[in-house]
């Protein structure tokens, strides 16, 4: 399960087939890890539909609970400017 959470962690939040292309592990084991990590509100799902070249791709995204990814190197907008 650390591998999977490591693997959210660096990447945002991935697709469940995304996950068990990139980690190397079988889809329904990447499946059940997930349903443990999130009855235990260490991941949150949310089911998807997308299209790709007029596919239909239905999947379940996967994302940290709590985590927010550190902000991008850069200048900021003048909105962001606005409400500091």
């Amino acid at each position: 399960m650390n591998e999977i959470l490591q693997y959210l962690k660096n990447h945002g939040e991935r697709l469940d087939t995304d996950i068990a292309e990139a980690t190397g592990i079988s889809l329904a084991t990447v499946r059940l890890r997930l349903a443990e990590l999130a009855a235990k509100c260490e991941v949150v799902a949310c089911h998807s539909i997308r299209f790709k070249k007029g596919k239909r791709i239905e999947g379940t995204i996967y994302r940290i609970a709590g985590y927010t990814p550190p902000a991008a190197p850069g200048r900021k907008s003048k909105a962001q400017l606005k409400l500091s």
